[in-house]
């Protein structure tokens, strides 16, 4: 059934899929059947029982595998927390949509289809510091854009972002979501000097004074902007479908950390394609439970992050359904 949210409350009665434990142990057997010793592939062999359980298939493939980007633009640029100006955010949709980016390569050489999704670029959100990013009705418009963009037959779905000013956005979702204080997630985001950096901290601590002990959905709304929005009703779109998802960086994972904020079990499905380089990001992945598959000292979003991974996934995948068994290959056990 498709996701068509009409109120936050709507989320709470979602029928949620399940993660599959039969597949998932019929898929750690032949795990320890395949010609190695057991464990000796490391977190290979976690990622293809995980994708064994959520695609309910002990042999689980990638015939298809779908990217994401949403994005937006950011009443907080007001502030003046942006070092480029919120043209840019068109400037590279229209890049994506040439192929001239670096998430475009990702994509390519990975095996994803990738697909841009602009959300009213031309009017951006409120400037939190001065009342709320979004109303209720905005913010669910921009969830089911997100949920409607998941193709069903996808087996997996990789979600990334794009948006001058989202850092900022970032780190004060997490700040509201999870405490501390704004330093404590702030980073330079696109290439802000430490004035730039100042700037954030401070809008950010504005926006906490304004908007403190809201529940998480409402802190989306106040805090957050579209594409956090999108990936939020994506994340739950493929939840509702088996599909597993694979979040960027920092940007990504704060916004999906919302979803995390008000159950943690939402995020069962999602992997985290890796570690940004954003100071805010190891801390927000210990918040959430989470251990990135990479760590190559990246910070660019766009889902490039999300897409190496998946290279990861597939490879994954191709040793646990292409290696012989001890007893196919004629090797002894013991």
């Amino acid at each position: 059934m498709p996701l068509i949210l009409k109120c936050f409350a709507d989320i709470a009665a979602l029928p949620l899929a399940q993660f599959d434990e039969e597949a998932a142990a019929s898929a750690k057997q032949r795990q320890d059947s395949l010609t190695k010793p057991q464990g000796s592939l490391g977190r290979l062999e976690d990622l293809s029982i995980f994708m064994a359980g959520w695609r309910r298939t002990p042999r689980p493939q990638i015939t298809s595998a779908q990217a994401l980007i949403f994005a937006g633009n950011h009443g907080i640029c007001a502030q003046g927390v942006n070092p480029y100006p919120q043209a840019v955010t068109a400037q590279m949709v229209a890049n994506f949509n040439a192929g001239g980016a670096s998430i475009n390569q990702l994509c390519r050489v990975n095996g994803a289809d990738l697909s841009v999704i602009p959300l009213d670029l031309e009017t951006p959100t409120q400037d939190f510091t001065q009342g709320p990013a979004m109303t209720e009705a905005e913010t669910i418009e921009a969830m089911n854009i997100g949920a409607a963009s998941v193709r069903s037959n996808a087996d997996v779905v990789l979600l990334g972002e794009m948006g001058i000013g989202n850092s900022t956005v970032a780190a004060a979702l997490a700040a509201a979501l999870f405490g501390g204080q704004p330093v404590d997630w702030v980073g330079p985001g696109t290439g802000a000097d430490s004035q730039g950096i100042a700037r954030k901290i401070d809008a950010i601590a504005r926006g906490l004074s304004r908007h403190a002990g809201q529940d998480p959905l409402e802190t989306l709304a106040r805090f957050g902007g579209r594409e956090q929005a999108a990936i939020c009703g994506a994340i739950l779109a493929a939840r509702m479908a088996h599909i597993p998802v694979i979040l960027d960086g920092f940007i990504c994972t704060a916004a999906a950390a919302v979803l995390y904020a008000a159950h943690p079990t939402l995020l069962d499905h999602c992997l985290v394609g890796h570690c940004s380089a954003e100071p805010g990001h190891r801390r927000l992945l210990d918040a959430i439970g989470q251990k990135a598959v990479l760590e190559f000292d990246m910070r660019l979003g766009e889902g490039s992050g999300a897409a190496l991974a998946l290279g990861i996934l597939r490879s994954a995948l191709e040793c646990h359904n292409g290696m012989a068994t001890f007893g196919e290959a004629g090797v002894s056990e013991a």
